[in-house]
Order: C-alpha cells, then sequence, then structure tokens
C-alpha cells in the first residue's frame, strides 16, 4: 500500500525546486518596491520607463514560457533550468552595470528569458509519485508567496545601503545559488511525467484559450498581476508623498504581508467547509476593490493607505492561491500541461501590461489614477466570475498504462470509465499514461488493477 506522506526523494525534491523558484521569484520581486525611489537617479527617468522596466521581464517570460517547457522535454529539465539562472544572472549584471533606465529595462527583459517555470514543476512532475505530486507543487507555490513577502522586507533594506546596482548584483548572486541547489541538491530523473500532465502540447493550446471557464481564469490571472504591477509603480512614490520615508517601506510592507496572510486563512477554510469557492473568489475581488477605492480616495493619508494595503494583500494571497487550483478543476484531464501553460502566460503577460499601463497612467494622471484604472479593471474581472461554475472537489491521477494500438487504448479508457467514482478517464496511446479525474468514490486499486489486466 502506498504511503500517504511524502517520501525521503519527494521532500528533497519538493524543498530543493521549491528553494530554486523562490530564489530567482524574489530576485524578480525586490525591485518591485523600490524601483520607483531608488532609480531616480538614472538617466531617462520617468514614470513610465519605471513602469516598462518593472513590467519587462513579464513580456520574455510570456513568450518564452512555453517553448522553454517544450525544450526542457527534448534536451532535459535540469539543462534548461540551469541554462535559464544563467540568462537571469546575466540580466541581473546587465541591469546593475547599468547608467540608464534603457539598459535597465534591457537588462530586466534578458532576465525573464530565463523562463524556468514550466521546466522547474515538469521536473517535480518526473519525480514525484501522482498521489503526492499534489503536495509537492503546493510545496512549490507556498515558497513563491513567502519569496514575495521576503522581497518585499529585503529589497527596500537592501536599496537603502547599496542602491539599486546592489540590488540587481544580489539578484545574481541568488541566481547563482539556484545554479547550485540544481547542481548539487535536485535528484537526477530516471524517467519523465506524461507530457499532458506538465508540459503544454501547442495543437492543444487553442483549446485552452477558447474553453469558456478556463478563459475566466487566464483573464484573471492577466488582470491580477497587471493590477499588482501596475500598483508598485505608483504606491511607493504615493507613500513617500503620504509623509513615509522611503528608507521605512519594508516596515508597512511586510507586516501588512504577513498580516494579510492571517486575514485570508478564514476566506480559504469557509471556502473548502462550505464548498463555495466562488463566493470567496468574489469576496477576494471586492476586498480588492475596496482598497484600490482606498487608495485613489485617500492618497494623502498614511493610516487608510496602510489599511488598504493590508487589504489589498489579503485579497491578492487568496486569488493568487486559488487559481491554479482552480485550473486544475476545470481543465480537461491529461492536458494540465497545456492549461497551465497558458495560464503562465497570461500571468507574465499581465505584469508586462501593468507596467506599461501604470507608469503611462502615473505621468498622465498621478497616482489615484493608476488605482481607479486598476478598480475598473477588477470590476471588469467581477463581472467575468458572474458565469463561473462551481467547481467540483475532484482528484486527479495520472498513471502508467501499457498500451499497444489504439484500439487497446480505447478499451482501457472505456472500462476505466466504469470503476466506480470515475468522472473522466483518457487513455494516450503516445504518452503511456491514463488520466483520471475522480471523486471521493474512487479507489486507486481498482484502477490499477484495470491497469495491469487488459491485453
Amino acid at each position: 500500500m502506498a504511503s500517504n506522506g511524502l517520501s525521503g526523494l519527494e521532500k528533497k525534491v519538493a524543498f530543493s525546486l521549491a528553494g530554486v523558484f523562490g530564489l530567482r521569484m524574489m530576485g524578480l520581486f525586490m525591485i518591485m518596491p523600490v524601483f520607483a525611489l531608488y532609480g531616480q537617479h538614472l538617466e531617462g527617468f520617468s514614470p513610465l520607463w519605471v513602469g516598462i522596466a518593472i513590467g519587462a521581464y513579464g513580456l520574455t517570460q510570456a513568450f518564452l514560457q512555453i517553448p522553454m517547457g517544450i525544450l526542457s522535454d527534448k534536451y532535459g529539465r535540469k539543462p534548461i533550468i540551469l541554462g535559464g539562472l544563467v540568462l537571469f544572472a546575466i540580466g541581473s549584471l546587465i541591469a546593475a552595470s547599468s547608467d540608464h533606465i534603457y539598459g535597465v529595462v534591457f537588462g530586466r527583459a534578458v532576465q525573464g528569458m530565463g523562463a524556468i517555470a514550466a521546466a522547474v514543476l515538469a521536473l517535480a512532475a518526473d519525480l514525484t509519485r501522482d498521489e503526492q505530486r499534489t503536495k509537492v507543487m503546493a510545496v512549490i507555490g507556498m515558497c513563491i508567496g513567502f519569496s514575495f513577502a521576503l522581497s518585499l522586507l529585503v529589497g527596500p533594506i537592501v536599496a537603502q545601503y547599496l542602491g539599486l546596482t546592489g540590488l540587481f548584483l544580489l539578484t545574481a548572486v541568488l541566481a547563482v545559488l539556484g545554479m547550485l541547489i540544481v547542481q548539487f541538491f535536485v535528484p537526477n530523473p530516471i524517467s519523465q511525467a506524461p507530457k499532458g500532465d506538465t508540459v503544454a502540447t501547442p495543437t492543444k493550446l487553442k483549446r485552452m484559450l477558447f474553453d469558456p471557464q478556463l478563459f475566466r481564469l487566464d483573464a484573471g490571472i492577466f488582470i491580477l498581476h497587471l493590477v499588482l504591477t501596475a500598483v508598485f509603480v505608483a504606491l511607493p512614490l504615493d507613500l513617500v508623498d503620504a509623509g513615509l520615508v522611503k528608507e521605512k517601506h519594508w516596515m508597512l510592507y511586510f507586516p501588512a504581508f504577513v498580516g494579510a496572510f492571517f486575514l485570508m486563512v478564514p476566506l480559504i477554510i469557509i471556502g473548502v467547509k462550505r464548498n463555495n469557492t466562488k463566493t470567496m473568489f468574489q469576496l477576494s475581488l471586492m476586498i480588492m476593490m475596496v482598497s484600490l477605492s482606498m487608495m485613489g480616495f485617500y492618497a494623502d493619508n498614511i493610516w487608510v493607505l496602510s489599511g488598504a494595503v493590508v487589504l489589498f494583500f489579503t485579497g491578492f494571497n487568496y486569488l493568487e492561491a486559488s487559481l491554479p487550483s482552480l485550473i486544475a478543476k476545470f481543465c480537461p484531464v491529461g492536458d494540465k500541461g497545456s492549461a497551465m501553460g497558458v495560464y503562465s502566460t497570461s500571468q507574465f503577460l499581465g505584469a508586462f501590461c501593468g507596467g506599461m499601463l501604470g507608469g503611462g497612467a502615473y505621468q498622465l494622471v498621478g497616482a489615484s489614477g493608476v488605482f481607479f484604472v486598476a478598480l475598473g479593471l477588477m470590476c471588469v474581472w467581477l463581472f467575468l466570475t458572474i458565469g463561473m461554475q462551481k467547481p467540483v472537489l475532484l482528484k486527479s491521477y495520472t498513471l502508467e498504462a501499457t498500451v499497444k494500438d489504439k484500439s487497446d487504448a480505447q478499451n482501457m479508457a472505456s472500462k476505466l470509465s466504469q470503476l466506480i467514482g470515475v468522472v473522466e478517464a483518457i487513455v494516450v496511446l503516445e504518452e503511456k499514461a491514463a488520466y483520471l479525474k475522480v471523486d471521493d468514490k474512487f479507489n486507486l486499486s481498482e484502477a490499477r488493477a484495470v491497469l495491469g489486466s487488459v491485453d
């Protein structure tokens, strides 16, 4: 009988890959709360270019996320991850050595070329059992959230003592640490998980784009990261105008993020216990809308802004944590890799557009204008959720299937579909894999018996 907990290998995989992902994301996030304040010495500085510099990595990430995942299938996960971290380090050094904002933008774009998210998640899938894979992905997800919180603390402190150059040099060091973890701590896979579960399939991307439920989620992550990036173009400048000196911004950001985390927990508990994820999802959107209204109407009041930041991160944390799991629940069986590919592309494209929009709006109508534009986009997202279906609580399994031909695969899929608790089953001949979506009545041993009995 399989263990209900992570094995020693799976724990090593979870924490080592979480460390790689966290270090890289921290390197990207640290610039967000400080660039508008500490980049003013750069030639060509303007609010528009601040936004472009903050969001530039998103454009290259958006275009390269899916291709890098596909390349990891062909050339191996580790070489692609290491190559991506090298590019990230090079981009950091370019930005650190530049005295012009255009150079920083170029460096940030090179950082984004190290698009390793798909390869990291695929490697995690390669090295874990299907029944434990969700736990490993959850550890990686939590580490990304923690790295974001830590970046709000470390970024302002490092910028205060070492300036923008020192901050970018630190991001290069973090990339090197990530490479060392990959090389010496991440195990080497002896097999690959099926492509449908990990890596995007180009022929399926169009179907993912036009699925009505997935479209709502992809549009949502696009708007969420657009709003996040736009807010961090305007908010640091707004806080200074409200009387909070830039050296003390971390004293607001970090406690606000931690406090928001604890406020988010009841939303998750209520959503799971009462199976009303959609309601909590919409409530989180409204919490963010309230926070943006507070920022827009009380831009000169530091106490109102502080409360608004706490509310902003409460809604943001819940939505950021919920969206990937909703993608997994709504995507067609066997297409998780393609669904997550479109999702990740939307996320990073949102970051780029947020930088552009935030910088342009700040230059034209000031900080309050940025917040009100963001509020309008959140209203659009809330409207999109009206047609959102209530997700069914199902589990996903990917099992090895030894099939000889198409007829054999169809026969196996038919038998699996007849098992109690199986909601959806598909067998992919080329991948030698059976994909299942099941409810709590499902018996894994029965499915494995079918897989072992089909001639």
